[in-house]
């Protein structure tokens, strides 16, 4: 029989509930630092008290940025099923129960819970290339937004003429850009290290209106996970219409659900815009929907769905982009 464990993960500690007895609803907590030590006195602390070795515990933890990751990683290596729920879930999930407040003790048990009801997938580490990747293409977004802020900056500082401002803003874009610069070959280099990588990057590119900063992005997005469908991958984007409707009274246009990283969202805008012009699928979709009254931002919402249905297939089937209606 599994043993169902909440964790709910801050920086510095680990408040973890064990559901003792799951009809009864009692638990067992304890509290631990979030380190490597923190973590190996966690597992001690699993076996010895529920009895059993820790593969047969099933632990939920939430997707709390990156402080739930080192812990994720060392439970999935000691062999325990893993899951790392969206905090919205659990949210949703506590409120179900009729649990008022918010204390991390609380929404260990939360967590321990929704763990024993729903039995949620287990989590999957990514893969060692795919990480690395993601760490280097979030730091180049880090990059690209302090560029903008600096040139922000200098165009403010253009308009009152202060000279010692402006040099001092230009000495810092010119270091942000020659990291950026530097940080842009990394990434080339680390593709082209990783055959598989760089497969992946050219079927991506073969799909007219993506290139390639959007082609890391959805690289980075679908190979981190393994998505069922083109789908779950297009609601993971925050791309599915979410209705709003109830009798004949209540009634709002469906609009995107826009979870997931509104980064990857404003990328694929643009890919949209540009395959109007370039992607005969994407341009014939768009003439069709807006032919039958829907808005030009709701054929673009579409056609951001539709590349990302793409953009699934080429690196499912490793077959390069090929036009499904006549050029």
């Amino acid at each position: 029989m599994s043993a169902f464990i909440g964790i709910d993960v801050s920086k510095h500690k680990l408040d973890c509930a064990w559901l003792r007895e799951p009809a009864a609803g009692k638990v067992k907590t304890k509290v631990l630092s979030n380190d490597a030590r923190g973590h190996a006195q966690l597992q001690r602390w699993l076996e010895q008290h529920t009895g059993q070795p820790i593969a047969t515990c099933h632990i939920v933890l939430e997707a709390t940025g990156i402080y739930h990751e080192a812990l994720a990683y060392a439970l999935h290596d000691a062999g325990a099923g893993v899951s790392v729920i969206n905090p919205a879930q659990i949210r949703d999930f506590g409120k179900g129960l009729g649990v008022r407040g918010k204390t991390d003790a609380k929404d260990s048990v939360v967590l321990a819970r929704y763990a024993a009801t729903q039995r949620p997938a287990f989590w999957q580490p990514e893969p060692a290339a795919i990480r690395e990747l993601k760490a280097r293409v979030a730091r180049l977004e880090a990059l690209d937004s302090d560029i903008q802020r600096e040139c922000n900056r200098r165009e403010k500082s253009e308009v009152t003429g202060d000279t010692e401002i402006i040099a001092s803003i230009e000495t810092v874009l010119s270091a942000l850009r020659a990291e950026r610069a530097r940080l842009a070959r990394d990434i080339d280099a680390h593709i082209d290290g990783h055959p598989e990588l760089k497969h992946d990057q050219a079927l991506l590119q073969s799909i007219p209106g993506i290139g390639p900063a959007v082609s890391l992005r959805l690289m980075t997005t679908l190979r981190s996970r393994s998505f069922a469908s083109a789908r779950q991958a297009a609601a993971f984007a925050g791309l599915v219409p979410v209705p709003w409707e109830s009798g004949r009274s209540v009634y709002k246009a469906p609009r995107l659900s826009k979870a997931g990283s509104a980064r990857l969202r404003r990328l694929l805008y643009m890919a949209a815009v540009v395959s109007l012009r370039y992607n005969p699928d994407i341009a014939a979709q768009y003439a069709r929907l807006t032919g039958r009254g829907k808005t030009s931002m709701s054929a673009l919402g579409a056609a951001m769905r539709k590349l990302m249905h793409i953009a699934y297939g080429v690196l499912k089937t490793q077959i390069p982009y090929q036009a499904q209606v006549a050029q």
